[in-house]
């Protein structure tokens, strides 16, 4: 299995997070009830896991992401691979640690 492939409980995640199903939901374009299918235990789609790993998991904000970031961020890795590990580097640290 790939990382991420299966999200553990989406409802634990959104307990953990202190938000009711239809804030949980919305934010990643699926309705309260679809979303309560999968706290059920349907299946979710491939494109459905990743946004909720990327908005829940990972507190990625897709309204700040722009198709030109991932460009800067190809070249970079391309072309200042140096730079782009430093940069990388740089955002590590200044993180909290993640906690159990």
């Amino acid at each position: 299995m790939k990382l991420f492939e299966k999200i553990i409980n989406p409802r634990e995640i959104r307990r953990k997070l202190g938000l009711n199903q239809q804030e949980f939901w919305t934010q990643i374009g699926v309705t309260q009830s679809g979303g309560s299918r999968y706290e059920s235990g349907r299946n979710m789609p491939k494109p459905v896991r990743e946004l909720l790993r990327l908005v829940h998991v990972e507190q990625l904000d897709l309204t700040r992401v722009k198709k030109s970031d991932f460009e800067i961020v190809d070249v970079l890795k391309a072309e200042h691979p140096d730079l782009y590990k430093s940069l990388k580097k740089a955002v590590r640290s200044k993180k909290p640690a993640a906690t159990a």
